[in-house]
């Protein structure tokens, strides 16, 4: 064991001297330590309500390529397609891409173009309850409807359940809505709106 001859806490006196005795040698002191720099304040992630719109039905491709990226890249997608049929689909038949993306068409024979499809109210509305229950409980990071606003112009779905469960969507939730007829209070609440145009 090692004894120091030298008190543990110099004086104030000691250490002017020491300045002292450095100037007259003609070295500076270190300069004092640049203060700490304040921690980053992290804020929560926040999600937007997107649209993508166009005069024809036409709006769907870029979404799902940007939907595939997300789900490969460890989010947790949702896609929903109401009035895309023709693969035996429904609740039952989801199909899982990528790990973290289900996409949900409604289980009709065929695409719905008119409102007069036997089955088909049944069919889409029970998609959307779905999508209802994701909305609700937030354990979604995107939701993608394609053509709800074509839904709700058939009579498949109603245009204030739609926006009113759009307006109590969870913050962090992107939702992203394609297709042509989007009614206009969801434009109005949307953050973000791309209109297609065809280059003709």
């Amino acid at each position: 064991m090692t004894a120091s001859l030298t008190p543990p806490h110099r004086s104030l006196d000691s250490r002017s001297k020491d300045h002292r005795e450095l100037e007259r040698a003609g070295l500076l002191p270190l300069p004092a330590p640049p203060p700490q720099p304040r921690p980053l304040d992290l804020v929560a992630a926040e999600g937007q309500l997107q649209v993508h719109t166009a005069s024809y039905r036409g709006s769907f491709s870029g979404v799902l390529s940007q939907a595939v990226r997300s789900a490969g890249l460890g989010s947790r997608v949702l896609i929903a397609q109401f009035l895309k049929g023709g693969v035996d689909q429904g609740l039952s038949g989801r199909v899982q891409i990528c790990g973290g993306l289900t996409w949900l068409r409604p289980n009709v024979p065929a695409c719905l173009e008119s409102p007069d499809h036997p089955g088909a109210s049944e069919a889409v509305t029970e998609i959307w309850q779905r999508c209802r229950e994701h909305l609700a409980e937030g354990d979604l990071d995107h939701l993608v409807l394609d053509e709800v606003g074509l839904a709700v112009g058939l009579g498949y779905l109603q245009e204030n359940d739609v926006v009113e469960a759009l307006q109590q969507r969870p913050a962090s939730m992107d939702v992203i809505i394609t297709g042509p007829s989007i009614p206009s209070p969801v434009m109005e609440m949307a953050d973000q709106v791309t209109e297609l145009r065809r280059g003709f």
